[in-house]
């Protein structure tokens, strides 16, 4: 492993807890992935039009996901892809197609429980209110209220004198936040919507909304070496992943097609036609090969010389839980990027890739760490595995060390967000 870089550069960590706090949503956060990128140079081509085999930076916006990718002047059809991958959605509470509901004189918005969140982290939170609306000509408008509107009250312990003894939660009954007093009106929290939109009386007929944390990301600590916020797990990764990208397409001619593959719905599964086990990225790459000429031995070519860091977030050794971990892999706060290892390929590293990200740690000067989860608990899994087996490419599993994942408020190191950047910005350059 190679020293720490001689200066952190703390503007890379600020500038992520801006696109965390600007991202409530993953439709946010691929907007400002993609805002982010058009001034990198980068141009928005649709799935629905005929693509060319010019040079440049590209990207696809479907949903919650977004593919880029950066045609050097010296690609052929065969060149090979450098991919990051991560993904855009978390663990939240999500409101249900007929939201309003209520009783006792309390009016509450009903929702589902998306993911594998933390529950009881939702408990007593002032809570917004964020994601897309869909108009009546299909088009699409963002919404965000980053304001107190909900909550999610817990019992008070004078009622549940057992709380503290193992808090037990049922996902229906209690969870459903107030956002008011009244009597239940339906139709009145799209109303809402529309009026804070700037939209007319019934222009939306379709909505994905979810409820996030208004407290903004902040960093912790006596020294401030560490950042609390939200949705760590994984726009930390997209954020990295964008900034890699812009970087390595301001670095002229590359050997590789450098591309950021930054899917919806990996917290449920990845089936979705945006998510890691649907076609987008596939087709994506295979459209480029063809735009630029090539022919389905060439998509062959590509394919077989490309390889994926699929970046999603890791388990830090928790000081309070830690035999819960393995006895000798102990990823620390701010030690770096982590290489995430399962034998039974619920992470898709081998010795191989291995290799390739600890090359592209070297060639950054940045410091790396390896994770493998304890024998006696069950591991976790992420898009590496999917992404390997759906396309046939070479796949790497890593990430950020963090504490409290799946929590509405996650912890990581504050160095480690700008080490990340660093070797994703290596790996697609090399």
């Amino acid at each position: 492993m190679s020293a720490r870089p001689a200066r952190f550069d703390r503007g890379h960590t600020d500038d992520m807890m801006s696109f965390l706090a600007a991202s409530p949503s993953p439709y946010h956060a691929v907007a400002n992935a993609a805002a982010r990128l058009e001034k990198a140079g980068f141009r928005q081509v649709l799935e629905t039009d005929s693509w060319d085999g010019s040079t440049g930076g590209k990207y696809v916006l479907r949903g919650g996901a977004i593919i880029a990718w950066y045609v050097p002047e010296s690609a052929q059809p065969h060149t090979p892809f450098r991919i990051v991958g991560a993904h855009t959605d978390s663990p939240n509470l999500r409101v249900k197609p007929l939201p309003d509901t209520g009783a006792y004189g309390w009016r509450q918005i009903a929702v589902e429980v998306y993911g594998g969140t933390l529950l009881n982290t939702w408990l007593d939170r002032d809570l917004g209110l964020a994601g897309r609306l869909t108009l009546r000509d299909g088009s699409h408008r963002l919404v965000n209220i980053d304001r107190a509107l909900l909550r999610v009250p817990q019992l008070a312990i004078h009622l549940d004198r057992s709380a503290n003894d193992g808090l037990k939660l049922d996902r229906q009954k209690h969870l459903q936040p107030i956002w008011g007093l009244g009597d239940v009106e339906e139709g009145d929290l799209i109303r809402f919507l529309e009026q804070e939109s700037g939209l007319a009386d019934g222009e939306a007929t379709g909505w994905d909304l979810m409820v996030h944390s208004i407290e903004p990301p902040s960093y912790l600590g006596r020294d401030q070496d560490l950042v609390a916020g939200p949705r760590m797990d994984n726009l930390l990764s997209v954020h990295a992943g964008t900034a890699a990208l812009a970087a390595a397409a301001e670095s002229g001619d590359l050997p590789y097609i450098p591309v950021l593959a930054a899917f919806d719905h990996e917290e449920n599964g990845s089936q979705a036609d945006t998510g890691a086990d649907g076609p987008l990225l596939g087709n994506v790459l295979e459209r480029s090969v063809f735009a630029r000429g090539g022919a389905y031995e060439d998509r062959a070519r590509a394919f077989a010389g490309t390889v994926c860091l699929s970046s999603d977030t890791g388990h830090a050794v928790h000081p309070n839980y830690a035999e819960r971990h393995d006895p000798t892999h102990h990823p620390r706060a701010n030690g770096g990027p982590i290489l995430k290892v399962n034998v039974n390929q619920r992470y898709a590293t081998d010795g191989s890739g291995r290799a390739v990200f600890a090359a592209a740690c070297e060639r950054a000067g940045v410091p790396w760490q390896t994770f493998v989860s304890n024998n006696a608990m069950p591991c976790g899994t992420t898009i590496g595995p999917i992404t390997a087996a759906r396309h046939g490419i070479q796949t790497v599993d890593i990430g950020v060390a963090i504490l409290s994942m799946h929590s509405a408020r996650e912890l990581c190191g504050a160095e480690d967000p700008y080490l990340l950047a660093n070797a994703l910005t290596a790996f697609l350059e090399a």
